[in-house]
């Protein structure tokens, strides 16, 4: 299995859904879990979500994309030292 870097999500309940609305729908939902937290409590928040999806995915090459991709698209931004 590779990573999936497309629209991805959906809802079971709703598979007329389009995969962006979904999408839109989960990032609200993030956000919301986010609200009135410290930054430390919402980078905890962050870590916690990693584990819990990272072990729901169980795929070490997938995983290793995902790092190696996240990473590589941080630094797109970042200027040189």
């Amino acid at each position: 299995m590779s990573l999936i870097t497309e629209p991805h999500f959906f809802d079971p309940q709703d598979r007329a859904l389009s995969p962006t609305a979904a999408g839109d729908e989960f990032y609200e939902a993030l956000i919301a879990t986010h609200q009135e937290l410290s930054d430390g409590q919402s980078e905890a928040l962050n870590a916690r979500l990693i584990l819990l999806l990272s072990n729901h995915i169980g795929d070490l090459q997938v995983l290793h994309e995902a790092l190696a991709l996240a990473r590589a698209s941080g630094n797109a931004g970042a200027s040189p030292s």
